[in-house]
């Protein structure tokens, strides 16, 4: 895997003059060229608004447009084109289906069910629909090793629950929770399934339909598509019932003096001018993804973290949050190191020319069940190699020493 970092010019530089190992992946991945170029491509001879125009140049911007819709359910193996709703990102998918499916269907009374290891995008819109309904939000308990507690799942989800909505991958904790399981459990008791899935997406082959979500939400940036691109997926039964949540041009189908009609999904939730040269990047993203193969991602990655994890294991002072067995982890590794502050790890890691994250990773309620302010959060994706992974050891190896005895 590691001829693809050609295909990056940005893993060429160095930061404070040693080379960069960039391990922030679960923040943002890197863009390889053929993603760059397709979005200059289309501004160089295809940038048109799309939908509204008959000559050339809208035709073929608009027929890249709905192309791409066609390759993400393939992609995600959708039942049809017609359920993919292109949004900014998971946090506003899941805000979307909590906005609209969530304020037509909860009632006071009802549940909603989420965990602890939830991201704020998958546990505010919740948190505030229970607010406004008057909705009882509940949390599925997690084992000592961060999986879900399944005693839990099945306590927690009761016929009174009509909505619960998990992580498919955390993005502390790096596991990877069973959702075709939690799924029937879910049904069984008459609720829907929300599924973000911006952590597992860009490292694993998805599935919906096996995985028997009802609502299925990633970002582009974090599977090397541009910012400002994502995804929603509904299924059709449910978001043919959902009303849309933006109203103006593009999503109409005939406005009068005093009401409008709307057309039907995905189109009646995408008002307005779209990211059109996202799309097309994401697209771009996707080609050079299957290109690859999500098997073969998922492969390298894991062949990286069961290099990583026992070197990792045998620092003094390292504590690692989540599952400690490799193959029961994605490429994201939580830590903290002694008794610093993960801010202050972050930043001699930086020095060293390794790139990671620091803070509460937008999951304060998981660090208060971890008891932790924060950690630093290293993540590896398919351009990252086994030498990028000794880089993080030794870097985390001269940290401890710097701050033990002032060298390195």
């Amino acid at each position: 895997m590691s001829s693809y970092i050609e295909d990056f010019p940005i893993l060429k530089q160095k930061v404070n003059d040693e080379q960069l190992v960039y391990l922030d992946n679960a923040a943002t991945a890197q863009k390889p060229r053929a993603v760059v170029e397709a979005i200059m491509n289309y501004y160089y001879h295809d940038n048109a608004n799309v939908h509204r125009g008959v000559h050339t140049l809208a035709e073929r911007a608009t027929k890249a447009f709905e192309d791409v819709r066609t390759k993400v359910a393939h992609f995600i193996n959708a039942p049809s084109k017609d359920e993919i709703i292109y949004t900014k990102g998971t946090t506003e998918s899941l805000n979307w289906v909590a906005a609209s499916y969530g304020q037509t269907h909860v009632e006071a009374g009802d549940e909603i069910v989420i965990s602890y290891m939830e991201h704020h995008s998958n546990l505010v819109p919740w948190q505030q629909l229970a607010q406004r309904t008057g909705a009882k939000l509940k949390y599925i308990d997690l084992q000592s090793d961060g999986q879900l507690d399944m005693d839990s799942v099945r306590h927690q989800i009761t016929d009174k629950t009509v909505i619960v909505a998990l992580a498919h991958a955390s993005n502390v904790l790096g596991v990877v929770n069973p959702l075709a399981e939690i799924a029937k459990i879910a049904h069984q008791h008459g609720a829907v399934l929300v599924a973000d899935g911006a952590q597992s997406t860009p490292h694993m082959k998805i599935d919906v339909q096996k995985l028997g979500v009802d609502f299925f939400a990633f970002s582009g940036h974090k599977l090397m598509a541009p910012t400002g691109i994502g995804i929603l997926w509904g299924k059709s039964e449910l978001l043919d019932d959902m009303p849309p949540l933006e109203f103006g041009g593009e999503m109409i189908d005939w406005v009068q003096l005093q009401e409008t009609t709307f057309k039907k999904a995905p189109w009646k939730f995408e008002g307005g001018t779209q990211n059109i040269a996202g799309v097309v990047g994401l697209g771009a993203a996707i080609d050079y993804l299957e290109q690859i193969g999500m098997d073969n991602i998922q492969k390298h990655e894991h062949a990286v973290i069961q290099k990583v994890m026992p070197e990792l294991q045998q620092i003094e002072g390292l504590t690692i949050y989540g599952p400690q067995e490799a193959n029961k982890r994605t490429g994201v590794i939580s830590f903290n190191l002694d008794n610093l502050h993960p801010h202050d790890v972050a930043t001699a890691l930086d020095m060293e020319g390794v790139a990671v994250r620091a803070g509460h990773h937008c999951a304060q309620p998981l660090m208060e069940y971890l008891n932790v302010p924060a950690t630093a959060r290293a993540s590896f994706y398919l351009y990252n190699t086994l030498e990028d992974g000794q880089r993080l050891v030794e870097a985390i190896k001269a940290t401890k020493e710097f701050f033990k005895n002032g060298t390195v």
